[in-house]
């Protein structure tokens, strides 16, 4: 089992239904191909650096997980495949990544209590 962190911007139109619907897709399909879940964040509405497909903004999602190799693949196809995502990022974590986003997860923890 490999640790991964996915990065995924919702197109900034999507109804707050919509996007919870869109965000519980994606970790279903994580959760029913033997992935383990470890924190979810929601970043909310932000402004891009650049234009992508004419739009300013998107909703930032995060996932963190533990998975597979093999999963990857067909997570990402998902992706591709629903044109309510605009850009998303799949990236394995190291063992210094891991230790900075268990660091950043206390840190938002801190802050929300």
């Amino acid at each position: 089992m490999n640790h991964y962190e996915t990065v995924f911007i919702l197109n900034p139109v999507l109804s707050e239904e919509q996007i919870k619907e869109t965000v519980k897709k994606f970790e279903d399909f994580l959760v029913s191909n033997n992935a383990k879940m470890i924190s979810k964040e929601n970043w909310g509405l932000k402004k891009l650096a650049y234009p992508i497909q004419h739009k300013k903004s998107g909703f930032y999602h995060l996932f963190e997980f533990t998975a597979p190799g093999e999963v990857i693949n067909p997570y990402e196809l998902t992706f591709r495949r629903d044109e309510r995502v605009m850009r998303y990022l799949t990236v394995k974590l190291d063992k210094h990544a891991i230790a900075w986003a268990e660091k950043r997860r206390n840190r938002n923890k801190e802050t929300a209590a």
